[in-house]
């Protein structure tokens, strides 16, 4: 896909399925318990075995497609269904669902928004690992974990400390991305009935 910054992108990363597999499968480095990964499902393509995802703990953070649509369109003048991946989305959760027979955890951003501590204390105690208040603040500006495309998509992030409130509604939606949501919202409510509540 021709995204911003896609030559950039490319001559940053590793571009070897397989070495990107290896790497997502390498153990923390000691004294670092924790390796956290964001991986991003319309970015998992055909071809490409998404297997080992298995060999790792799972968590889903889910956005309802209204909210996604909205902000994808301020940075990109067309937007279809395969560019906001809720249809892969679905399909590794519930192959996930198969294979480990259990539902992966699944957390939803604007609950966070709304309630960031407990929801977040929620996660981590599903996830077994320490809450740390330090999760509800940081520092504004980059970091170096952003990657390269941070300076494209992440501008609203760097002026932010913490967790905002989300907007009230959902936007209003354009109607040429009507059709993109009617296309996506079965796939995300599939996954969103397993989401974390606060009760």
């Amino acid at each position: 896909i021709d995204h911003q910054m896609r030559e950039e992108v490319i001559a940053d990363g590793i571009t070897d399925p397989r070495n990107v597999i290896d790497a997502c499968l390498t153990p923390p480095k000691p004294p670092k318990a924790l390796y956290y990964q964001k991986h991003m499902t319309q970015h998992m393509v055909p071809g490409i075995d998404t297997g080992w995802t298995e060999q790792v703990t799972n968590a889903f953070l889910i956005r309802s497609p209204e909210r996604v649509l909205a902000s994808y369109a301020k940075k990109r003048a067309e937007v279809t269904a395969e560019d906001i991946g809720y249809s892969k989305q679905r399909e590794m959760f519930e192959r996930l669902c198969d294979t480990t027979g259990t539902p992966p955890l699944v957390i939803d951003s604007t609950d966070i928004r709304v309630n960031p501590e407990t929801m977040l204390k929620r996660l981590c105690e599903a996830l077994g690992i320490p809450f740390d208040p330090a999760m509800l603040s940081w520092k504004a500006g980059e970091a170096p974990e952003d990657g390269i495309w941070g300076k494209h998509w992440y501008d609203a992030i760097w002026k932010s400390t913490c967790f905002a409130p989300p907007e009230k509604d959902p936007p209003a939606l354009p109607d040429h991305l009507r059709p993109v949501l009617d296309e996506v919202i079965d796939d995300f409510e599939a996954v969103e009935k397993y989401k974390i509540t606060e009760g």
